[in-house]
């Protein structure tokens, strides 16, 4: 008789895990099927981008930028929706930058540079120096100040090809970009010219945020980067020509930092409302393009997650809080605030997910978290199989996200094929007609998929 009634329960519990896992795989067909067929998140990038543009920390489009996802997520209905005030860097770029390489007095070539953001203005007349050309930081020390003083430092350090995933290959190489002003003005370098972080030869310079550290203001000098075609150049006639003069002038400068605000929303929990999961991505942009891959697209992914979940009226267990945060480019100021808040609140993160790598085919998810919350995640990879998703990896999360580590159980950030992303990052490339619709909204299905399963079956 006993035996019987295992086998009933037993029979019963397989029923019941079936019926359950048939509800999960139903539901989340509903959120890809809605977001490709009736989706927002094209149409929301296409304002943002296009109507809107390039969203620099403290800039004019900035807050409209802000103005405009108040009350888009205002109209969806939402449980809430406020400002988070937040103080962040202003760095305006002036006039475009102008170089050219001289190669003998009166004979020069024009080249396309971007000034770094950050970087301090050149002289109002222009800079002009001989060159010396190193790979990367740790040439200076060889090289030493009797070869470096009163020249311009060319870091031509490359973003190596044998690195399959194009992220791994950046952060190798981002070093020269972000502390090689710094590190050459030691040496009493009067300039700095970066190779842009590219994969790609083509004539577009790419910016991103360099720090002088602790370096004093009279000891800065100038920064900026050069295309990769013209890198090739510059290399190649420096190898001809060792005593030729490079040309910069670029007029940018550094205000004192001015108020500015994270977007937050939220559905609250029916159950768990005190257990928080994240979804969220960086609102300001460089100022070159529009911003649509970086971070446009994360941007309306993100938003889209909240109006999926509540597509049909569902109602999560747990309280799902989007999260556009300020200032991610330049000093990460919307992330810092944020988690100060977190922690003055005691607020507890279930999940955190970002979406911060382009608009580009979803492969995955990288997660930061202990092994238990990690393989538990593993065990829904077989709900991601049908829409060909199937990288599961510890490997990091997101920049503004990671901010959070030790108040939150997971940090994820939503992985896409990296293939593309660096020939538009930072650059004026970086544009909407640049953005494959179906791919956005494939990205907006599999996160709002993560936050679903994380919200049903829980991490424990």
């Amino acid at each position: 008789m006993k035996i019987k009634i295992v086998l009933v329960s037993l029979c019963f519990s397989i029923y019941l895990n079936a019926q359950e896992n048939k509800e999960i795989v139903n539901q989340i067909e509903i959120l890809y099927k809605e977001s490709l067929t009736n989706g927002k998140s094209y149409n929301w990038l296409d304002r943002l981008s296009n109507q809107i543009g390039g969203r620099l920390s403290g800039s004019l489009n900035a807050e409209r930028a802000i103005q405009w996802a108040e009350e888009e997520l205002n109209s969806l209905s939402l449980d809430s929706v406020w400002l988070q005030a937040v103080m962040v860097p202003k760095w305006v770029r002036g006039t475009f930058e102008y170089a050219n390489i001289e190669s003998s007095p009166g004979n020069t070539i024009n080249v396309n540079i971007c000034a770094l953001g950050g970087s301090i203005a050149t002289p109002s007349i222009g800079l002009r120096a001989n060159v010396v050309e190193v790979k990367g930081i740790d040439n200076l020390a060889q090289l030493g100040e009797e070869k470096i003083k009163g020249k311009i430092v060319f870091f031509n350090g490359t973003m190596q090809s044998n690195q399959v995933d194009g992220f791994d290959a950046y952060a190798a190489a981002v070093n020269q970009r972000y502390s090689g002003a710094a590190e050459a003005a030691k040496y009493g370098a009067v300039a700095v010219i970066v190779r842009s972080l590219n994969f790609r030869l083509d004539n577009y310079p790419h910016t991103g945020v360099m720090s002088y550290g602790d370096l004093p203001l009279n000891k800065r000098i100038p920064a900026a980067a050069i295309s990769t075609n013209h890198a090739e150049l510059l290399s190649s006639m420096l190898t001809l020509n060792p005593k030729l003069r490079f040309f910069i002038k670029q007029s940018c400068k550094n205000y004192p930092d001015v108020k500015s605000y994270n977007v937050i929303a939220q559905i609250k929990g029916s159950e768990s409302p005190e257990n928080i999961i994240l979804v969220g991505a960086h609102l300001d942009s460089w100022d070159l393009g529009d911003g649509a891959h970086d971070d446009g697209a994360g941007v309306v992914q993100s938003m889209e997650v909240l109006r999926l979940l509540r597509f049909k009226n569902f109602r999560p267990k747990n309280t799902i809080r989007l999260v556009l945060f300020a200032n991610e480019e330049n000093g990460l100021m919307g992330a810092k605030a944020y988690a100060e808040s977190v922690k003055k609140k005691k607020e507890t993160h279930l999940l955190a997910l970002e979406s911060d790598t382009g608009g580009f085919t979803p492969r995955g998810f990288s997660f930061d978290t202990r092994d238990k919350y990690f393989n538990k995640i593993l065990s829904w990879k077989p709900y991601f199989k049908p829409y060909f998703i199937h990288l599961f990896e510890q490997k990091g999360s997101g920049a503004d996200v990671n901010l959070l580590k030790g108040n939150a159980m997971v940090l994820a950030g939503l992985r896409t094929d990296s293939q593309r992303y660096f020939t538009h990052h930072h650059s004026e490339m970086d544009t909407f007609d640049q953005i494959n619709k179906r791919e956005l909204e494939l990205g907006a299905a599999t996160m709002a998929a993560l936050v679903y399963l994380s919200d049903q079956l829980g991490l424990e």
